[in-house]
């Protein structure tokens, strides 16, 4: 299996990804934002945390309009595997690979801590490492991680069984305590708190690992 991960500038968790990849078995390239194509062969997108271009207008606006924005768009157009997280998820969110938008947390804070998280669907790769209903300790770390929806999304969401993960206890005041969603064909995932920071027990926990290892298990059967 071969990712690709992006780097904007701003972003400082784009080596935590790869890590996090390379750990599970993962082939990695990295990938600069002014570059317009992506390796030949990549399985997987990783869009990582951080402070795209400065979090200036919104959060992920400008890394969105980025030469390797195009091809990130076409790749998952054609049913490639794109994961965002935290700033990630804005980015891809602001690219329309997801509905909804980021906003400022509900208490206008910086939220900087583990969370509990619930497993709400196993129907996708990404979460099909863990038992429906699972709780699991993930870290957050925005100031912008508040997603926004209005009740027509959110009820085609809950619907069509898209809601990845849930926070136990809302962080930022996320609609319907969403912590991460999937898109309509359950290749695209945004997620706000870090599975890439939950590898290895020296960071805490090992929760995440099963995000990568699941990926890289479903490109070695392909």
């Amino acid at each position: 299996m071969k990712a690709a991960v992006i780097t904007f500038p701003g972003s400082n968790c784009d080596r935590d990804l790869a890590i996090a990849f390379e750990r599970a078995g993962v082939q990695v390239t990295r990938v600069w934002h002014k570059d317009s194509a992506l390796p030949e062969g990549t399985d997987i997108v990783g869009v990582p945390g951080g402070f795209s271009y400065g979090d200036y207008l919104r959060c992920g606006a400008i890394a969105a309009q980025s030469p390797i924005g195009g091809a990130i768009r076409a790749f998952a157009g054609r049913g490639g595997y794109v994961l965002g997280v935290c700033n990630g998820f804005q980015v891809i969110t602001e690219m329309g690979l997801l509905p909804g938008a980021l906003m400022r947390n509900a208490g206008l804070k910086f939220v900087c801590k583990p969370v509990a998280l619930r497993v709400e669907t196993t129907d996708s790769v990404y979460t099909s490492g863990y038992a429906k209903g699972a709780e699991v300790m993930f870290p957050v770390a925005h100031h912008d991680g508040n997603y926004t929806i209005d009740p027509e999304g959110l009820a085609r969401l809950e619907a069509e069984d898209r809601v990845a993960f849930r926070y136990v206890a809302n962080p930022n005041g996320s609609a319907g305590n969403i912590a991460g969603v999937l898109s309509p064909n359950r290749r695209v995932l945004g997620l706000m708190p870090h599975p890439e920071r939950a590898v290895d027990p020296a960071q805490g926990g090992t929760d995440g690992s099963a995000v990568f290892r699941a990926l890289a298990g479903m490109m070695a059967t392909a």
